[in-house]
């Protein structure tokens, strides 16, 4: 089992070096009187570091209001690279992310710039699943690049900021939901489908409180028809094996629900309301499929949200 490095900051703003043998990582006495949370690349020059500020509407004498500490690149192969091939973590650190807790119920906002491999959604879905809650993100490069590092630093952000260790099951879940995402995203060829599908996965997975490969396999078909997404074969196993993964964790199934319900309200600006549109109409102008498509997404979303 990997090995979990969680942070333990005192009057400094910079990751302690000893690493500790145990499954979980437990914080001691951190100071949790901090709202707001920067975790910088480590090789990030000086230019660098300043473009990522930029990115986060700073300065540098603002870096004082924020607790910080650096990601290393070492611990993104340890954390990634089960996942991620080497060449895509690449050998410098440098996406960063600032985290600010925000209200509660307010739920996960994330800004994705200069990311080329992750999207907001796919942070959103594996920051969920970490157990981040009530807060805004921005991840943030000096130019485009994976993003990889900052789902260390976001976990980072979260154990500091709440007190609360973050178990290797829990970390290696929202690991292999990022990385499974980002995947499929690129076989679909459209990353935000992708993490709109694993989001109605999970949501569907953990109300309904899914375990077997069977009943999550059924589920991710009957997302992937809801949505209209042609999934191959391959790709539907990967998820369901992601999503046996991520059922053993302890999520709060509200935020997932919030995520789930984002889709909905998305298709909703869209245009579509599916509690108010009568789609017996539609097969005299679109004929029995897609009359049946759409009423599939009706059913679907309005089932899970009314």
């Amino acid at each position: 089992m990997k090995k979990i490095i969680l942070v333990a900051l005192a009057a400094v703003s910079v990751l302690l070096s000893s690493l500790t043998a145990s499954a979980d990582t437990v914080i001691g006495e951190e100071d949790t009187s901090y709202d707001r949370y920067i975790a910088f690349g480590q090789d990030l020059s000086q230019k660098e570091k300043k473009a990522v500020l930029d990115a986060f509407g700073m300065v540098e004498a603002d870096v004082e209001n924020y607790k910080t500490v650096e990601i290393t690149n070492q611990e993104e192969h340890e954390y990634l690279g089960d996942y991620i091939a080497s060449s895509v973590i690449g050998k410098r650190a440098l996406s960063s992310v600032m985290v600010v807790k925000t209200e509660e119920g307010s739920g996960i906002n994330v800004t994705a710039k200069n990311i080329n491999y992750c999207t907001s959604g796919m942070y959103t879905n594996a920051l969920v699943t970490a157990g981040l809650t009530d807060a805004t993100v921005i991840v943030a490069g000096p130019f485009p690049i994976s993003g990889t590092s900052a789902l260390v630093g976001a976990m980072k952000a979260y154990a500091t900021m709440t007190g609360e260790d973050i178990a290797d099951s829990t970390m290696d879940a929202a690991t292999a939901e990022l990385v499974t995402t980002a995947d499929l995203g690129e076989s679909m060829g459209d990353k935000e489908k992708a993490a709109e599908l694993i989001a109605a996965v999970k949501q569907k997975v953990f109300s309904e409180k899914l375990a077997s490969a069977t009943d999550i396999r059924d589920a991710v078909q009957n997302s992937a028809r809801a949505l209209n997404l042609n999934i191959s074969d391959e790709d539907v196993q990967s998820i369901v094996d992601m999503m046996e993964k991520v059922s053993q964790v302890d999520i709060d199934v509200d935020a997932i629900t919030e995520q789930a319900k984002g889709i909905y309200d998305k298709l909703k600006d869209a245009g579509v309301d599916f509690s108010k549109v009568d789609t017996s109409g539609l097969i005299e102008r679109v004929g029995d499929f897609f009359a049946g498509i759409f009423q599939a997404i009706a059913d679907f979303f309005s089932g899970l949200f009314g």
